[in-house]
């Protein structure tokens, strides 16, 4: 394991350093680029013989085994670092709109996604059950804008604007998960997969709310103790203990109590995030946002690298493909349906205009949560078509979207009154300020006031 993630660590570094240097592409999207030219450059001397290369790095991929790396490894840190770099007054006065698009908008989306591609791949002649079709609905919907956090945090976005597509993107992370095991137990109870548990529709529903709103309380717990304990202590590397302890152990803990790790370790960073000020020194704030920063950088560099290397792993076929590509626009009509329905209500209460639609959809993009849930179905008949798919789409949002992420960003913020024009919102002067966790989490340093 050592030495596999050695060799990963290495290749991470050095793709980096030549974006850094050369390319100059938003770092996640310049080191996923780069590990999947890697990937195929290795496939393509694999076809023309030379295959110990491919064998080396494909063997040290599987034994790293990504799914567990993501969902049992880093991403508690990078939903805790996420959630404790917002602004946790601005989420709490936009909490109906978050919580309805997070809530609402993964569920609506997870049901159009499902639908159409049981649809879609029957007809390609790809069999996939309508469970399984939910399933990739699930699992596709959650959204990874931390791919574009190094094009995001050139522009000056409203404080409103960017706690909403924050905390939007952070909570939908630990609803699709969710959602996505109540649709598994459901599979395992309608025979369609191999492994899991059973208890059909009404089991399903009782796990949804068992792991969402348990995990909540949890994590808030979590929180008020972490607060508790910070308080009685000055040395900082203590306070980073405690703090890394809370997010791992806490993450642990709730796994083992049936509840939502991803969703408690929000709402602890959340609660953390509100008391920071009260609970750390000046030095230590700087110290607490610059440690999270960082372990939240080289996270998911690592993330996105692992992310292009393992398309040296996919052996799709020309219809899953073809399947792919059209399931590309069937995942961004869904995103494009799923936000503007929400904000369409409520948009007479909290004010938001059109730009908000067109930001939170083409920002809407999918990463490393997508493709650990996908490499987590258990065996099954159409497990691979559904891993072939979803890596066609990450990896459509990571290069196309993530690479034109800016002048999405400019257009609509002209469309905010005040905003747009000369002094308005545009590229700004970088400044350092705390991670944004695997869901692309803008921190209120980067903010500017309404």
């Amino acid at each position: 394991m050592l030495d596999a993630f050695a060799v990963l660590l290495c290749l991470t570094a050095l793709l980096a350093f030549v974006n850094e240097r050369f390319v100059r592409l938003p770092a996640t999207v310049g080191v996923a680029l780069g590990g999947m030219l890697v990937a195929l450059l290795l496939s393509l001397l694999a076809a023309l013989g030379v295959k110990e290369p491919a064998t080396l790095l494909g063997g040290l991929l599987t034994r790293l085994d990504f799914s567990n790396f993501v969902l049992n490894g880093v991403l508690s840190l990078l939903l805790f670092a996420g959630a404790l770099g917002l602004d946790a007054r601005q989420i709490l006065a936009q909490w109906r709109s978050i919580l309805t698009l997070a809530v609402g908008g993964t569920l609506l989306s997870t049901a159009l996604i499902g639908g159409a591609s049981y649809l879609l791949l029957n007809a390609l002649g790809l069999p996939v059950p309508l469970i399984g079709a939910l399933l990739f609905g699930a699992l596709i919907s959650p959204t990874d804008p931390v791919a574009v956090l190094d094009k995001l945090k050139q522009y000056a976005l409203p404080a409103r604007t960017g706690a909403l597509v924050a905390g939007e993107s952070l909570f939908n992370d630990g609803v699709g998960v969710v959602v996505y095991l109540s649709l598994l137990g459901l599979a395992v109870a309608s025979g369609d997969t191999g492994a899991g548990h059973s208890g059909g529709l009404g089991g399903a529903l009782l796990l949804f709310g068992q792991e969402a709103l348990g995990g909540a309380l949890f994590g808030a717990l979590l929180g008020g103790l972490g607060a508790l304990a910070l308080r009685q202590v000055e040395q900082e590397g203590v306070e980073t203990l405690l703090m890394l302890a809370l997010a791992v152990g806490g993450y642990a803990a709730a796994s083992a109590l049936g509840l939502s790790g991803p969703i408690a370790m929000v709402l602890a960073g959340l609660c953390l995030s509100e008391v920071k000020s009260r609970v750390f020194g000046g030095s230590s704030v700087e110290h607490i946002r610059s440690f999270w920063h960082t372990i939240d950088q080289v996270i998911n560099l690592l993330l996105f690298c692992f992310v292009g290397l393992d398309v040296l792993l996919l052996r799709p076929s020309g219809t899953e493909l073809w399947a792919g590509v059209l399931l590309i626009a069937v995942v961004l009509a869904a995103r494009l349906i799923s936000v503007a329905l929400p904000i369409s209500l409520l948009r007479r209460r909290e004010g938001y205009g059109a730009y908000t639609v067109r930001l939170l959809t083409w920002g809407g993009l999918r990463g490393a949560i997508a493709i650990s849930l996908a490499l987590a179905l258990p065996p099954s008949s159409y497990r691979e078509t559904l891993i072939t798919v979803t890596y066609i789409v990450v990896l459509f949002t990571l290069l196309v979207q993530g690479l034109s992420i800016g002048p999405v960003i400019t257009r609509a913020l002209k469309d905010i009154p005040g905003e747009g024009g000369p002094g308005g919102g545009g590229p700004v002067e970088e400044r350092p300020g705390p991670g944004a966790g695997a869901s692309a989490k803008l921190p209120p340093e980067r903010t500017v006031q309404e």
